[in-house]
């Protein structure tokens, strides 16, 4: 069964449009991402793979399409990362 992260990235592949801050930080946070709390943004970032960073606006309308593509990319980037190093071991 696809966990709660799994099925919001399902959901941002089918469509970028009507997504919100908090869903997204959400998304990250599900797939392992730290959220750090700016004045008016977010910071998101990955432990381990500090080269995987973005900001978030905090604010709680819907956001510009290109911040659902840009976390789309982040994430499959990660997920990429991580296949890699599990096919290293």
């Amino acid at each position: 069964m696809p966990t709660k992260g799994e099925k919001l990235l399902e959901k941002l592949r089918r469509s970028k449009a009507g997504w919100h801050a908090k869903e997204l930080k959400e998304l990250y946070e599900s797939f392992g991402f730290t959220v750090v709390a700016g004045k008016s943004h977010d910071i998101v970032k990955h432990p381990d793979y500090p080269q995987l960073r973005y900001t978030l606006p905090r604010h709680a309308k819907e956001l510009p399409k290109s911040y659902a593509s840009e976390t789309l990319k982040i994430i499959e980037i990660l997920l990429e990362l991580e296949t890699n190093e599990d096919s290293d071991e």
